[in-house]
Order: C-alpha cells, then structure tokens, then sequence
C-alpha cells in the first residue's frame, strides 16, 4: 500500500506557477517560530537580512526528511560563508510536529529554523500553497527554496511535483548563492 501512496504522490500531483520573484515578505501575520513556539514578526525575521528559506509538504514524509533537509543541513557551513544570516524551513504543520522532527533528524535551532505555518496562510500569501488531498496530505507548501534579501524574494526555485527534488535543494541554492553580490545593508529594491 505504502509503494502505490508514494506512486501517486509522486506522480500524479504536479502544480505549476508562483508568485514570488521580487515579492517582499516583510507585510503579514507574525511567524510561529519553532522550537520557541513563538510569533516572531516578519519584520524582525526578515528584515536586513540574507535569508535562505526552503519549503516542505511535511514533516516526516520520505522526500522531506531523506533528501530535501538534509541537502541543507549538511551544508549550513557554507551557506554562513556565503553570508546567510539564517536557514529557515517552513512547513504547513503545528509546531509540535516540526519540533519532533527536528529533534529527530538532529538538528540544531542555530543552523536551521523552523517555521511552522499551520494554516498554510504564509505559503497562500506567496503562491506556494498545493492542494495534495489526493495524497492524502490537504493543503501543504510547495517543495521550494528561495533568497530572501532584506525581506525580498530575489530568487525563488519550485519543484513541479512534491516528490521531485533538484532546483529546490540545498546545492542548488549555494549555486545560486554565487551569482549574486549583495552588499552588507542590501536595499534589493
């Protein structure tokens, strides 16, 4: 039963399309953030800041927890060379679950943060919200991971499918990190 869930998950859900590039993230409800169980406002979060911010389905799902973390936990010393400031992950979960998981998989709330976005508010803000009730999952974020730069999205990479996992992973994203040159205060108007 399990092998034929992850068929259809990986292959009969696909969504196109985001929103995101140049979108500011600074305006809207405070982040629940994990493991303080804390809103913290997006302002502070985000603000003058280089952020790497990946997103999830879920926590404990295959892709989630095998690859797509880990492609950015074990590479969280290069991310702070290349001069990010934080690591965030945002999952649509409470943050009960993403505390476990993170306790799970070992990680340590100085190199990743999580954020858990329990009604899918902030992933519908910036069009990465999916419908994967099909996988019996409801509405989750988009397997993606973007550049914040004082509070812009400056570069946004989606997966098409939530089973996928390529332009979203941690190298990726140090590539992606290296044709940019940002100044210490960034404007990123």
């Amino acid at each position: 039963m399990l092998s034929r869930s992850r068929v259809l998950f990986s292959r009969s859900v696909r969504y196109y399309g985001t929103k995101t590039k140049r979108q500011s993230v600074l305006k809207g409800n405070p982040l629940l953030v994990v493991p303080e169980n804390q809103s913290v406002s997006r302002e502070s979060f985000f603000a003058k800041k280089r952020v790497v911010l990946f997103g999830v389905p879920g926590a404990f799902t295959p892709v989630c927890t095998n690859k797509h973390l880990p492609s950015f936990l074990n590479n969280i010393s290069a991310f702070k060379s290349k001069g990010v400031d934080t690591v965030a992950c945002v999952a649509v979960n409470d943050p009960f679950a993403l505390q476990a998981w993170a306790e799970k998989l070992e990680v340590k709330p100085e190199d990743i943060t999580f954020i858990a976005d329990w009604n899918a508010e902030f992933v519908k803000e910036l069009g990465l919200d999916a419908d994967l009730s099909g996988a019996n999952l409801g509405t989750r974020s988009k397997r993606f991971a973007m550049i914040v730069d004082n509070g812009k999205v400056v570069t946004s990479n989606v997966e098409i499918s939530p089973g996928d996992l390529s332009i979203a992973s941690g190298e990726k994203m140090l590539e992606d990190l290296s044709s940019f040159s940002f100044s210490p205060d960034s404007d990123s108007d």
